[in-house]
This record gives structure tokens, sequence and C-alpha cells, in this order.
């Protein structure tokens, strides 16, 4: 009876990230359509939020998407004088094309990685991190005229780590993207970004289910090992 419940909600899951996804094409192409958005903007918000989909299924094609879509908002970022998300962009190159040889061979004998849970220590460095990096990035972005700089260093500090914990298929790098979305949403609205706006309130809720998603998934894989050694 579990299981078939279980199987429900995951059913459920499903079909409401494909709806958001959906839905987020449509929106671009009628944005676009009206002139209220750029070709580069709505193909961000495209290839964003089926990248975010993949990630949830944990299907590894989320990285190719992905570069697509950090290549675009590198630019549409640099043209609003967001430098430091301009320049996260860069760094996601980077991680994605790490990130996507871990998932296929990080594993056990070169296999396909596995989802986990973030340890202690690793927690503790990484909460360092984005405390050194935020004030950094936050004097360093002042000096050269960045806007809302505070938030602009903050978000991308907490992207970064959040990436990290990603790119080695960490259940706890979920909880990272629903604080950054929650915080970009705002940010990107103050700046006339409103697609972009609304782009990250879906991946607000997109997080939300991928945390469900994920976590399920990580209790129904310790059950099996349980299973396994009994």
């Amino acid at each position: 009876m579990a299981t078939t419940i279980d199987r429900l909600k995951l059913d459920k899951s499903q079909a409401f990230l494909a709806v958001l996804t959906i839905a987020t094409t449509v929106i671009a192409a009628i944005a676009l359509w009206l002139k209220l958005t750029t070709t580069l903007e709505a193909l961000s918000f495209v290839t964003g939020a089926l990248c975010v989909w993949l990630v949830v299924r944990e299907n590894v094609w989320n990285f190719p998407i992905g570069l697509l879509n950090v290549a675009t908002f590198s630019v549409v970022f640099f043209q609003s004088r967001l430098f430091a998300d301009a320049g996260l962009q860069i760094v996601y190159f980077v991680l994605g094309i790490i990130g996507w040889r871990l998932w296929l061979r990080g594993g056990t004998n070169h296999s396909r990685l596995s989802l986990s849970r973030i340890g202690s220590v690793e927690s503790t460095w990484l909460s360092l991190f984005v405390l050194v990096s935020t004030l950094c990035l936050w004097k360093t972005l002042h000096v050269y005229g960045g806007s809302a700089s505070f938030w602009d260093a903050l978000t991308t500090s907490l992207s970064l780590a959040s990436q990290w914990m990603l790119n080695r298929k960490q259940l706890e790098n979920w909880l990272g993207w629903i604080i950054v979305d929650a915080i970009y949403v705002p940010l990107y609205a103050s700046k006339g970004l409103y697609l972009t706006a609304i782009l990250y309130s879906i991946f607000l809720c997109m997080a939300v289910v991928g945390w469900n998603q994920w976590y399920r998934s990580w209790i129904a894989d310790n059950d099996s090992l349980k299973e396994g050694t009994t």
C-alpha cells in the first residue's frame, strides 16, 4: 500500500514539473512575441526550466542543457550590470562540465554517481566558503559599481556552494537552491528582468519538488541497502 502511494506521489510530482516546464515555454514565447523580452532572455528562460526538470529526474542530460543556459544568461546578466551573476555563469560552465563527468563516472569503480547526503565536515567548509566569499565579493562589487552588491554577492556564493553539492549529487543542494531562488525573484524584478523573475519563481517551485523527490529516492535507496544486508 505504501509503495503504491509513493508511486502516485511521484507521478503527480512528475506531472507538475512537466506542466511547469511547458508553461515556461509558453510564457517565453508570448513575452517574445509581445516584445517584452529579448531572444536571449527567452532562450535562457526555457533552457533553465528544462535543465532543472532534468536535474529533479536525476537525468544526466541536464548538464548539456545547463551549459547552453549559462552561456545565454551570462550575456543577459552582464547587460543588466549584475556582474557577479554574469561571472558566475562562466564558473557554472566549468562546474557543469565537471559535474557531467562526475555523474557519469564519479561512482564506485567509475560507475554512475549515486545520491548521497553531505557530511558535517564538508558542510562546515561550505558554510565558511559562503561567508568569506560573500564578504569579499560584496566589497569588490561595491568598488566597481555593481548593482545590489550584497545580494548579488550572497546569491553568487550560495549558488556556487549549491552547484558543488549538485555536482556531487548531494541531497542538500536543493536547500541551497531554494534559498537562492527566494532571493533572486525580488532581485531580478527590481532590475526589470520580469521574465527572469518569473522563471526563478518556477525554479523555486521546482526546487521544493526536487528536494521532496530526491529525499524519497534517498530513503528508498537506503531501504534497499538495508534489505540487501539482512
